[in-house]
């Protein structure tokens, strides 16, 4: 077990390099058994999650290489086995192996996924995005079995516009025979980044980052070279600490587009932030306007940096809210900020927050992943020194972040409980 102890109030100055997303890498690496030779994944972000990952490629047979930010793959020695537990409740992105390995064999079988506990997530719509392919599911002692004599594309709609299906659903479907359409696709950026993967491997698709995903099956995928963008969530992360503790803080290797919801939000409330094309520099201000955001599919607010983002509000004068759409477990970090001092109601989806307020220093828990972020913001604002304990779930998403912080002037350290 590990927890992080922070001492707050103290400005940052310099430059963070945010690193590949986390939300792209652990969807392509599964998808790299596709091809039939070899795959180099590029920008990878040495996280747990992706480590999760190549050991469950490594434990299929897979010759797996890291050297710092690259990862080659060697696909053509891998063996359809069943995928247990030990491998699949290490993180909910083990569901990718669903799609691939159905798609490049017809037929697999796997645990229940893991993951952070932010409410319902179920995987129907991945599993009748299967069965519409001609695939057929059955389970048997908590694991899955999905098995198809042969995949045909299909037109397949999503009741909710989710990710994690989209991604699924392409990877089954980039080797089946004829057309496959899915209608309601979500439009992130880690779909279009996928995608390109899948292309560069031979796959035809088009129309990813639109409502419309074409998929036009193909008979054999090659290895390719690719590169991992940015990651959205950790550039939001780092951008929302630098509103309240920056001094001149650089937030570099970005793509600014993807987070305009947030860096929109933050000019509407009085922000000093400068934007340029692949970086930003804010800086911090005691106070700021009250807002009100609701969390929605992208382009919208993500619900990835409502918990980040939800600190900041302790800096509004006036009253904000936070409506969360997406997941209905996504508050459980409010009892723990309210520990340090904020002043919170919360009714259902919607969170009520009261400023402007000063934080203490106390000892708090990581509930899951984007929760531990927003008490390392909160920790870095606050009076005294946090204790942040159950910090693997941070650790899963956020490459290098205690190095990154201390690069900038945190007060911050990693400890063995």
């Amino acid at each position: 077990m590990k927890m992080i102890n922070i001492e707050g109030n103290h400005d940052l100055s310099g430059t963070i390099k945010i690193s590949g997303a986390k939300n792209s890498s652990v969807a392509i690496l599964p998808a790299s058994i596709l091809a039939s030779t070899d795959v180099t994944i590029c920008n990878i972000p040495e996280i747990t999650d992706t480590d999760a990952l190549c050991e469950i490629l490594e434990y299929l047979g897979a010759d797996v290489r890291r050297a710092s930010e690259s990862v080659v793959i060697t696909p053509s020695t891998i063996e359809n086995k069943f995928i247990p537990e030990k491998y699949s409740k290490k993180l909910r992105a083990s569901y990718y192996f669903m799609g691939a390995l159905l798609g490049k064999f017809k037929h697999v079988e796997i645990s229940l996924p893991g993951g952070c506990s932010i409410g319902a997530r179920p995987i129907n719509l991945h599993l009748k995005g299967f069965e519409s392919l001609g695939a057929k599911i059955t389970m048997e002692e908590e694991k899955y079995i999905v098995h198809a004599e042969e995949l045909k594309g299909a037109n397949i709609y999503l009741d909710i516009a989710s990710v994690g299906a989209t991604i699924n659903i392409m990877l089954a479907a980039v080797l089946a025979k004829g057309k496959t359409i899915i209608d309601n696709a979500a439009k992130e950026p880690e779909i279009v980044n996928v995608a390109t993967f899948l292309n560069n491997m031979g796959a035809k698709i088009t129309g990813a980052g639109t409502s419309q995903i074409r998929i036009m099956g193909v008979e054999e995928l090659k290895g390719c070279f690719h590169e991992i963008i940015p990651d959205r969530i950790e550039a939001g992360t780092y951008t929302i600490i630098g509103a309240l503790v920056g001094n001149n803080l650089k937030i570099y290797n970005i793509i600014p587009e993807h987070i305009e919801a947030l860096t929109s939000k933050l000019q509407e409330m009085g922000a000093d932030i400068e934007i340029g094309s692949d970086y930003l520099i804010i800086n911090k201000k005691e106070e700021y306007l009250p807002t009100n955001i609701k969390t929605l599919v992208y382009p919208g607010f993500p619900t990835d940096l409502q918990q980040p983002f939800s600190v900041l509000l302790s800096r509004c004068n006036g009253i904000s809210t936070i409506e969360e759409t997406i997941f209905e477990n996504r508050f459980m970090h409010l009892p723990e900020l309210k520990k340090m001092g904020m002043k919170i109601t919360k009714e259902k989806t919607k969170a009520t927050f009261f400023g402007k307020c000063n934080l203490k220093g106390n000892e708090v828990v990581a509930t899951d992943l984007r929760a531990g972020a927003a008490l390392i913001v909160a920790a870095l604002i606050a009076e005294g020194t946090t204790t942040i304990k159950n910090v693997e779930h941070i650790l899963r998403g956020y490459e290098g972040i205690i190095e990154k912080l201390k690069d900038v002037g945190a007060k911050i350290e990693l400890k063995e409980i």
